[in-house]
């Protein structure tokens, strides 16, 4: 994995109560330098709209940075949330890490 990518694995239920954390990691990040950022939502099983709301304010601050985000490895019901929100146009979504990095290596 590239140095410069940070990896973020957020876990469970991306809800209200873990939205705050979740910013709060990736503003701190952001903070640090980092140039790219992958959350990697394997372990999350679910997300709501809050999780979302928060998804979208930290991909505000790691723009706002000129820093870029991306996702991997989604479950159904968040690439249905993301779809009917149609914010699947808007972040960088790869199948896995293994996709991502391959992406990242023919760039």
């Amino acid at each position: 994995m590239n140095p410069a990518v940070k990896v973020v694995e957020p876990s469970g239920i991306l809800d209200g109560t873990k939205a705050n954390e979740f910013r709060q990691e990736i503003s701190e990040h952001v903070a640090k330098g980092v140039q790219m950022i992958l959350i990697d939502f394997k372990d999350v099983t679910f997300m709501d709209s809050s999780g979302l709301g928060a998804l979208v304010l930290a991909l505000k601050t790691v723009r706002a940075a000129k820093t870029q985000m991306c996702l991997c490895s989604i479950n159904e019901q968040i690439k249905m949330l993301f779809e009917l929100t149609s914010m699947d146009r808007v972040f960088d979504i790869y199948s896995d890490r293994e996709e991502f990095e391959l992406a990242l290596g023919a760039e």
